[in-house]
């Protein structure tokens, strides 16, 4: 069976196309620009052949109808006919508390996720319009949604409630709700694999760390806390986005800079976190870069966001009564060994003996960092979401 992975942004679609027989990546690639100038699509394939491809794309659905035509096309496509794919796949971001679990697309299913537009307003519309072209494009198809949000849905009410007026929570639904869930159900399963243990009787802190970066407490298989709430905006320090931070602090700031809603959500989203301390970049390669060369700035902003990490995966050693694996993900948690060793530098109270010396260069490897004898394992364990969209989209479509 051959299924096609969708994730569509505000103004880009990736795509993966799988063999589920072996779950080997046909095709890969990135609509970029979608409605704006230099409009541009790059495509994979399995054997290495790569075009990229310039011209005015004005929507998703203009975007994934090219996706489908570089698919079949004769010099660079991976499959003969669109009747070769099977189903398709699509990442949602927000489900809500009306999906705790990944689901067929149906007109009502649809109907409820624009229900929940408002919780997510940046990425559940594009989210939409992927399914939406693909309904136009080729109807045949069955869909499978899957949901960020769905995996952190075990969460007790003491974890996911906001101590506001309980109103708020009932009449619009304003709790924590958690976001990377593909990713950290993904390396939660994948570790407990590698290390041949039943993930049933593991306590594992899971730490996705990109330019969005959250963490997840995984006890028994299950999500009993994660970083991000309402929005991805709650949580640890990130590229560009805030993270935690006081209500009060947000309120002054309002009022000292007169700035309004829509002001500040662009404060908090776009001009914080690693790039608003170091006023460097949001890419943590030139925080670092900038960091050796000297700059306050940067070395201050790195410190922040390894002590962040270190807070949480304390605090959530705390919640599940210890942890026996603490896992890195996501483009920095794979690749930064600086980040890593800094982070977990301390940690042997809790029983992790952290092996420095193995960790040091390691990128985007499925490899135990911790010594041999340690209590707590450490891993790295690249993440893979798009597989689970298609494992997903593939059980239900079976």
């Amino acid at each position: 069976m051959k299924i096609l992975v969708i994730n569509c942004g505000s103004s880009s679609i990736k795509y993966q196309l799988f063999d589920m027989k072996d779950e080997s990546v046909l095709a890969k690639g990135i609509v970029e620009k979608i409605g704006l100038n230099g409009s541009f699509i790059k495509n994979e394939r399995d054997d290495g052949d790569k075009i990229k491809l310039e011209g005015n794309i004005y929507d998703h659905n203009q975007g994934i109808e090219y996706v489908l035509g570089i698919l079949i096309s004769e010099k660079h496509g991976s499959i003969k006919k669109l009747e070769e794919i099977d189903a398709v796949g699509h990442r949602v971001v927000h489900g809500g508390e009306k999906f705790n679990s990944s689901v067929s697309i149906t007109k009502e299913v649809v109907a409820k996720m624009e229900e929940v537009v408002e919780l997510a307003p940046l990425h559940n519309p594009p989210n939409l319009k992927g399914i939406a072209a693909i309904t136009n494009l080729i109807p045949n198809v069955p869909q499978a949604g899957v949901f960020d949000t769905a995996f952190h849905q075990s969460m007790k009410p003491e974890s996911y409630m906001y101590a506001i007026p309980y109103s708020l929570y009932t009449e619009h639904g304003i709790r924590r709700y958690g976001f990377h869930g593909s990713s950290h159900r993904f390396v939660s399963d994948r570790v407990a694999e590698l290390m041949n243990k039943d993930i049933s009787k593991l306590k594992i802190i899971t730490c996705h760390l990109g330019n969005g970066a959250s963490i997840a407490a995984i006890k028994n298989g299950v999500s009993i806390d994660t970083s991000m709430g309402l929005t991805p905006v709650e949580g640890l320090m990130m590229g560009t986005r805030c993270g935690d931070l006081d209500i009060g602090a947000l309120t002054y700031i309002m009022n000292k800079e007169d700035i309004g809603l829509n002001a500040t959500n662009t404060l908090i989203n776009k001009h914080s976190g690693v790039l608003g301390i170091s006023g460097v970049s949001s890419d943590m390669r030139d925080v670092e870069d900038a960091a050796n060369d000297g700059n306050e700035r940067a070395q201050l902003a790195l410190r922040m966001y390894e002590y962040r990490i270190k807070k949480y995966i304390g605090s959530y050693a705390a919640a599940m009564g210890g942890v026996d694996v603490i896992v890195f993900t996501g483009g920095i948690g794979e690749n930064a060994s600086d980040t890593r060793a800094n982070v977990m530098n301390g940690f042997e109270f809790l029983g992790a003996d952290f092996d420095f010396e193995k960790n040091d260069g390691l990128r985007a490897e499925e490899v135990e960092i911790s010594k041999e004898d340690s209590k707590v394992k450490v891993w790295i364990v690249p993440t893979n979401e798009e597989l689970v969209i298609a494992r997903d989209t593939l059980e239900i479509v079976s």
